[in-house]
């Protein structure tokens, strides 16, 4: 795991990167696993973004967004299927939380067709009720929603 680490390293995403990032969620989307985003969401969020890279290439990605005063989503986290299994989803899913708690941010929460990184990672499973906000900002505009089958996890940071 040593090796990993020195191999992969994790930052912001800049604008250079949109087009690999609109390619890894659309190859998921296509798959039923993700929402789909379009390039316009991609620039406009950019910021939102952390980047796995590995040999100046993109190979995992995952935004973290603000939703009210001290609660914040993780979301869009893909890996390309050639780097999965290799702790890639946890290094990013750690490097968005640590900069979401110097932002104040004190829970943070996800909605995943897979909950277990998440739940090895202490997020706990409740009722997307419990998210108001985030079911009638996003998830409206969703094609699967009222019958969304993902699972909604959290995590006090």
């Amino acid at each position: 795991m040593g090796q990993l680490k020195m191999q992969i390293s994790i930052r912001k995403a800049i604008l250079t990167d949109s087009e690999k990032i609109h390619s890894l969620i659309q190859h998921f989307a296509k798959k039923g696993i993700m929402l789909a985003r379009s390039q316009q969401y991609i620039y406009d969020h950019v910021r939102d973004f952390f980047v796995a890279i590995k040999d100046k290439q993109v190979v995992g990605i995952c935004a973290f967004t603000v939703s009210q005063k001290d609660l914040a989503e993780v979301k869009s986290l893909a890996v390309d299927e050639k780097h999965q299994k290799s702790g890639i989803a946890r290094q990013l899913i750690e490097n968005g939380i640590n900069d979401l708690k110097e932002l104040g941010v004190k829970k943070v929460f996800c909605l995943t067709y897979v909950p277990g990184l998440f739940e090895k990672m202490g997020f706990t499973q409740v009722a997307k009720e419990s998210l108001p906000h985030k079911i009638w900002t996003e998830c409206i505009n969703c094609p699967s929603f009222p019958d969304c089958d993902e699972i909604a996890l959290t995590k006090e940071i």
